[in-house]
């Protein structure tokens, strides 16, 4: 009777063993599948808002002043 518990235990642990690797094999391998990590970004630069909004401020500082009015122009006789 004894022999057959041990049996027993032994082909539980194996068929165990054997759906676990199966299990592991079909989630990839991963700890926990369910729960992905969002792909963040890695720095600043690697940030599409981030150079966005700093492209849009290098344009507002770069912008040419506007063009001087009739009246400025004419202050200086020739």
């Amino acid at each position: 009777m004894i022999r057959f518990v041990v049996y027993l235990l032994l082909l539980a642990a194996v068929l165990y063993g054997v759906f676990w690797a199966i299990d592991r094999r079909n989630s990839g391998g991963s700890a926990d599948p369910a729960r992905p990590l969002p792909p963040g970004p890695k720095g600043p630069d690697d940030d599409e808002a981030f150079l966005r909004d700093l492209e849009r401020e290098r344009r507002r500082g770069t912008q040419d002043p506007p063009p001087p009015s009739s009246q400025e122009t004419h202050d200086h006789p020739e």
